[in-house]
């Protein structure tokens, strides 16, 4: 029996840990944080799932919650103006629905399922030492994980990394359900509300599943130094949930009447913080001489503005999970991991890094796109299509001639 270790117990290392283990594998995954301590602690994310995504967890019987989270029918996508007009309004179908679990509900719970799979899960902090300790014991070692020190044993890879400094200042609340309205169409069913005002920033509301119940999920995203900026001294939840209502009265007021009367789910169901997207090369040395490798975050982190950090986790785990059973009984060497992670950039990984940085300082063709799902509905079905999968963004996002022959004269129609 092969012998895998993984560090990290995120999305996407205990997909794959779970996999892995279904494969016959013995695995052991060490992270620095038991269930208790994810189910009782902040929040992290909107974690918003794709159809396509949840299929993926599916694969390995981890769609738990499918039927008790909301469903996410549609998007809507606003642009508004720096005084808080609406300049912009359009809402599309999804073909399959998505979802969102919070990471406090969703972690624990696949923590558990992994042990009771017959995964060896440690629960500690991981330095080089213990990830030395771990290449001893096992033939393959995966990072799973972009905290601490041991992100920076991965070389920054330049070329895809365009941002040295964060591009936005996030703020994420998760509104209770009781005082909150999720997106809603006329027919009852739940969507997914975004919204840009071009120079300050970004809003996303989504309806998930959380530790209390059903709840509002929102991420503010602020330009630096711009007037959604405003984060640095709050530190309490009232300070928080009253800085957050007061930038949707100021920029978009139909998304604070949603939340006028909401309160947060509970006294950790809030989160601020900063960081600069980065794309790592894939195989590191340790100072025995070892090699390991990567996946997830640690690999490439994005932005959340276009929602692929769940997405693009569960990708990645599932096509780890296929080339690891491919290897059969060959070694797992710094070729193989070259190779597999080059396998990634190619499927999807690369297109979904530079569309999300590029997304943060959009072309005047990207603006007009987005304004066009208004008067071509095509458009917005082509835009939030390949949010499920950014390879299909080009090149029609990216080239109006290629846009043209897609949408017809719509640029003429703005």
């Amino acid at each position: 029996m092969r012998r895998i270790a993984i560090v990290g117990a995120g999305q996407t290392g205990l997909h794959l840990g779970i996999g892995l283990l279904g494969l016959g594998y013995e695995v052991t995954i060490q992270t620095d944080r038991g269930g208790k301590e994810v189910r009782t602690g902040r929040v992290m994310s909107t974690q918003g799932m794709s159809h396509p995504s949840l299929e993926l967890e599916r694969a390995v019987g981890l769609d738990l919650w499918d039927e008790t989270a909301p469903h996410q029918m549609y998007v809507e996508f606003n642009r508004a103006s720096s005084e808080g007009g609406r300049l912009v309004h359009w809402q599309v179908p999804r073909a399959r629905h998505g979802n969102s679990v919070c990471q406090r509900l969703k972690l624990p719970r696949w923590a558990e399922i992994f042990e009771e799979n017959g995964g060896c899960l440690i629960i500690a902090a991981a330095d080089i030492a213990a990830i030395e300790a771990l290449a001893k014991e096992n033939e393959l070692v995966l990072i799973a994980t972009g905290k601490g020190e041991i992100s920076e044993i991965f070389e920054r890879d330049d070329a895809r990394s365009p941002y040295d400094k964060p591009p936005r200042v996030l703020a994420l609340t998760y509104f209770d359900s009781s005082g909150a309205q999720a997106p809603g169409s006329t027919n009852g069913e739940f969507g997914v509300s975004q919204n840009y005002i071009p120079g300050i920033g970004e809003y996303f509301a989504m309806p998930g599943l959380g530790v209390t119940g059903n709840c509002l999920m929102g991420i503010l995203e602020a330009v630096p130094d711009g007037p959604m900026d405003c984060w640095d001294a709050v530190t309490s939840p009232e300070q928080h949930l009253e800085r957050f209502k007061s930038q949707l009265e100021r920029f978009l007021p139909w998304e604070h009447d949603r939340v006028r009367d909401a309160n947060l789910t509970d006294d950790l169901g809030f989160a601020t913080g900063r960081f600069a997207p980065i794309v790592r090369k894939p195989v590191a040395t340790l100072p025995s001489g070892a090699v390991v490798t990567g996946l997830g975050d640690v690999m490439m982190l994005n932005d959340p503005l276009t929602g692929q950090g769940s997405n693009h986790a569960a990708k990645a785990a599932a096509h780890y999970l296929k080339h690891i059973e491919e290897r059969a009984d060959k070694p797992f060497d710094r070729g193989w991991m070259q190779e597999t992670f080059d396998a990634f950039l190619s499927a999807t990984a690369e297109a979904t890094a530079k569309w999300s940085n590029d997304m943060l300082n959009q072309t005047p063709l990207m603006m007009d796109l987005l304004a066009g799902g208004q008067v071509n509905p095509n458009i917005g079905k082509n835009i939030f299509d390949s949010f499920a999968h950014p390879p299909d963004f080009f090149p029609w996002f990216y080239e109006e001639a290629e846009a043209t022959k897609l949408f017809g004269d719509w640029r003429q129609r703005l």
